[in-house]
């Protein structure tokens, strides 16, 4: 999605398994370990034919700030404005350059799947997570800002895509993950990670849909949607 600061802006990545995967498995998430798949429908028959487990999904959808604005209004009235106390255990950072919330939401996925997932030693990866353990949302924000390794990775990705790579784009990535037995919805755009209530990594998947369902209906002339889920292989 464009916004963010406009300091700096990407070419977004297309919604497309092969080429994320090309991308993580670059950036140092072994091949036999994990990899994202197509999730073609939200039905329960479709969603078991995506591989389990399933450590994150990343959804695309078509973005307004007036209707981002409206859905965060209507969260608040129904969890009665109460302020939820988050896992500390979530990693979480900002979106501070346009167009990066596909590696983003893809830094949000691996980050929190890192008990599951052992990056290659002294890879890109496993470099960056472990330079900002220790570091707040927008912290961690700028030192990727300022990362030439990761921006050279994310334009290589951005144009192996089918797609022509265009900077002008309507549409944004977020992550739905599942820490210490709720579902977490990570958006670089906001201000903190949202909860949706308990899941578990059984159900993770299934949890995710329904809030994805929500979202849809609240844009029933659209067609630009996009469900990837990062699935664990091996390891």
């Amino acid at each position: 999605m464009a916004s963010a600061s406009e300091k700096k802006r990407w070419l977004p990545l297309e919604a497309n398994p092969e080429v994320m995967n090309q991308f993580i498995w670059g950036l140092g998430v072994p091949e036999d370990v994990a990899e994202f798949n197509d999730v073609y429908g939200l039905d329960e028959e479709l969603l078991e034919m995506v591989p389990k487990p399933v450590l994150a999904v990343l959804f695309l959808f078509p973005y307004s700030k007036e209707a981002e604005a409206e859905r965060i209004s209507n969260q608040e009235k129904a969890s009665g404005n109460e302020k939820k106390k988050l896992s500390e255990k979530v990693y979480f950072l900002k979106q501070t350059v346009g167009n990066a919330c596909g590696t983003i939401g893809v830094l949000h996925a691996l980050g929190n799947a890192s008990s599951h997932i052992k990056f290659i030693e002294e890879s890109f990866l496993d470099r960056f997570y472990t330079s900002t353990a220790c570091l707040d949302p927008f912290e961690r924000a700028a030192f990727l800002e300022k990362d030439r390794e990761m921006e050279d990775a994310h334009s290589v990705a951005a144009t192996a895509g089918d797609t022509e790579a265009s900077s002008e784009v309507d549409e944004h990535y977020i992550c739905f993950t599942c820490i210490d037995g709720e579902l977490y919805e990570l958006d670089g755009m906001k201000s903190q990670p949202i909860s949706h209530g308990p899941s578990s990594p059984d159900s993770l998947l299934q949890d995710a849909a329904k809030v994805i369902k929500g979202l849809i209906e609240k844009n029933p002339d659209s067609m630009n949607f996009n469900v990837m889920a990062l699935s664990k292989i091996s390891g």
